[in-house]
């Protein structure tokens, strides 16, 4: 059994200074808990490189400002501070879990803008995000809720409270023997899966929601530059439930995901083909370059 994320040998680099693993605690009046006022990135190392590293820790930043929480770091001491914690633990490949968060302080409503905001950097060995899924293509439930309106929430923020409905819909996937959910949007057009962006593909082109009302993933932005790169036409478009009944594979992305194959989504099926074996295997290939 693995050991629970709270109790493990290791180093985790916590407001400037590395600390053992299990002295990694904030106050349960920390205002994150309460409030959601939190923000984190998600990243791989191969090989003892981090995947676009850089770019992970700049929409850090870029994350906290929307949520009107400076983040008290630049991007080149968050990089330093992985790179730390790598270090300090051992690891060549491991996945990086980077999170700020509005700590304890003076205020505890809404408002906290005399709490400090905090920041730690932790890292574990971690391999495929959907099991043997990675190989014969992951089963999706279709989530009842939806992604809401960029009026609603910073859409382009990859912050702890939107993924509340995330949590929920993945355990009801998970209840009817599924991996991951699909989410629509609030106007019934096709959005993402609960932690990944979701491509289809249809006689050699490549189709994918328009990332303008959920977040555009680092891992998304490179697979569309992969595959126009390697002359395949990449069509980002609103996308209707319906038309999922044409499109013959279907693979989703993101730092954890990587490249996964969706073999069925509801009632919908599609081949684990070779756009989207060739699309993995570029993917693999690029990480650890």
């Amino acid at each position: 059994m693995t050991a629970a994320y709270d109790d493990r040998d290791g180093k985790i680099w916590m407001d400037g200074e590395l600390v053992d693993w299990r002295d990694a605690k904030v106050h349960v009046l920390t205002h994150a808990l309460h409030y959601a006022s939190s923000v984190f990135e998600g990243e791989r190392c191969y090989d003892g490189k981090i995947f676009k590293g850089h770019e992970h820790s700049l929409r850090l930043i870029e994350s906290g400002r929307l949520l009107d929480m400076p983040i008290p770091y630049s991007a080149e001491e968050i990089d330093a501070a992985k790179e730390a914690v790598l270090k300090a633990n051992g690891f060549e490949n491991a996945y990086v879990r980077v999170v700020a968060w509005r700590g304890s302080g003076p205020d505890m409503g809404v408002s906290a803008k005399r709490n400090p905001v905090r920041m730690a950097v932790c890292a574990w060995e971690w391999g495929s995000y959907y099991g043997d899924a990675k190989t014969q293509g992951a089963k999706l439930d279709v989530a009842k809720w939806k992604r809401p309106s960029p009026e609603t929430i910073p859409t382009a923020a990859k912050a702890a409270g939107l993924y509340m409905i995330c949590t929920m819909s993945k355990h009801a996937a998970e209840e009817k023997g599924c991996s991951d959910a699909l989410f629509m949007d609030w106007e019934g057009y096709v959005a993402e899966a609960t932690g990944a962006n979701i491509f289809f593909v249809k006689d050699g082109e490549v189709h994918t929601p328009l990332a303008d009302r959920f977040l555009n993933g680092i891992t998304r932005q490179t697979i569309i530059q992969m595959l126009k790169d390697n002359g395949i036409t990449v069509h980002e478009r609103r996308i209707k439930p319906e038309e999922l009944d044409d499109f013959q594979e279907c693979f989703l992305t993101g730092t954890a995901a990587e490249v996964t194959p969706v073999g069925q989504i509801g009632d919908w099926n599609f081949q684990v083909g070779q756009t989207t074996r060739k699309v993995a295997a570029d993917y693999e290939a690029l990480v650890r370059a």
